[in-house]
């Protein structure tokens, strides 16, 4: 009796072991962000179910991005391909056919109620002249969160209770952060609530939260304001006493220090618009960024 049992046991053990072996070795499921806001987003829903890999990097502009061969191999491997989409990622779809992918792609900001562009520079950078920022808005980005759980939860239905778990765990986090912004917004005087930053990232920001955003640039890194529109940008600020000019870390700073001289507004430091910093900045992740940005706002307005 005993050996008949030992032989049953042994038997289930050999059927049982082929599947744990291929469970092992099928490993975590491949995704390629396209830039490192998308990346910190897949990371925090994934876990570790996932490998994310981003094409560019921190510091990076997206707007002007060339893609190298080492991309088109991304994403080649990749089983999931998360876009920004409204016309960022011009450079995208000759990447992809390059490559061969039979990736899924999904664009995150899908639902999302997009900001048209009405900034007098004649780019169109979208569908329908749509702003692609709309990360800016934490409540945009709650969208952009659940488009990302549920493409992983369909690439990878087994993870579903983990991805819902993350995903959760992290929209209350977005949640806590929106109230943060409202409350330091409170603060500001209304009639100091207008600043000039160096591209038009922030047209979402704006409408959530009410502060005033005037650009010499347009939507795009890619888009040079022309002599009238520096002038008349000068006359504004001179005219309305805005208190502060802002930098950005994916835009050459020599504008917005000339603009600063010539009307003796404050430089209130570098905000983080379309590209979070490395590990060791101070914007390594989406919450650090908008933090980050409040911050600086809140600070150079204040006062």
């Amino acid at each position: 009796m005993l050996r008949f049992i030992s032989v049953i046991v042994a038997v289930l053990a050999l059927a049982v072991a082929p599947v744990s072996a291929q469970q092992a070795t099928d490993g975590p499921l491949n995704v390629v962000a396209t830039f490192s806001i998308l990346d910190d987003f897949a990371k925090n829903i994934g876990g570790e179910r996932v490998s994310v890999t981003m094409l560019v990097g921190p510091n990076s502009d997206t707007h002007v991005y060339t893609p190298t061969p080492s991309d088109a191999k991304k994403i080649a491997d990749a089983k999931l391909v998360i876009v920004n989409g409204l016309g960022l990622e011009g450079w995208l779809p000759r990447l992809v056919k390059s490559s061969g992918s039979r990736a899924v792609t999904i664009v995150a900001t899908k639902g999302i109620a997009t900001r048209k562009i009405e900034d007098g520079h004649g780019h169109d950078h979208g569908p329908g002249n749509a702003d692609p920022h709309a990360w800016q808005s934490v409540v945009n980005a709650k969208t952009y969160v659940t488009n990302i759980r549920d493409a992983l939860i369909a690439a990878d239905p087994a993870g579903a209770n983990a991805y819902r778990a993350n995903a959760d765990a992290y929209l209350a986090k977005l949640d806590a952060l929106d109230r943060e912004i409202r409350e330091a917004i409170v603060k500001i005087p209304p009639g100091r609530r207008s600043v000039i930053s160096t591209h038009d990232a922030f047209g979402y920001f704006a409408v959530a939260y009410g502060i005033k955003f005037i650009a010499p640039q347009g939507v795009s890194t890619e888009s040079e304001p022309s002599a009238r529109d520096i002038a008349a940008i000068i006359t504004q600020i001179k005219k309305q006493k805005i208190p502060a000019v802002f930098l950005e870390n994916v835009s050459d700073p020599r504008l917005m220090r000339r603009i600063a001289a010539e009307t003796g507004a404050n430089i209130g430091g570098t905000l983080y618009s379309d590209s979070l910093t490395d590990e060791k900045g101070p914007a390594p992740t989406y919450i650090d960024m908008v933090r980050h940005n409040i911050k600086a706002l809140t600070s150079a307005l204040s006062s």
